[in-house]
């Protein structure tokens, strides 16, 4: 199911995504839609990676180096 929503953005903004839009030939809700993809899937990954990292950093690995160790 799909909704709308509505969202105001500075002219700068709006200029350089009509600019895409001409460019790639595709429409704003596409650049949109996948520009929102690309935040949330960033945004999962910095919260997984920072979890992880704590979890490194208490069994005192905080290189690559100390991971090649453990492993080898």
């Amino acid at each position: 199911m799909r909704e709308t929503i509505t969202i105001s953005v500075p002219e700068e903004i709006k200029a350089e995504l009509d600019k895409v839009v001409r460019d790639e030939g595709i429409s704003r809700s596409d650049v949109v839609r996948e520009s929102l993809r690309d935040y949330l899937f960033m945004r999962r990954f910095r919260q997984l990676r920072a979890r992880l990292l704590a979890k490194a950093q208490a069994q005192d690995i905080f290189t690559d180096e100390d991971v090649f160790k453990r492993i080898s």
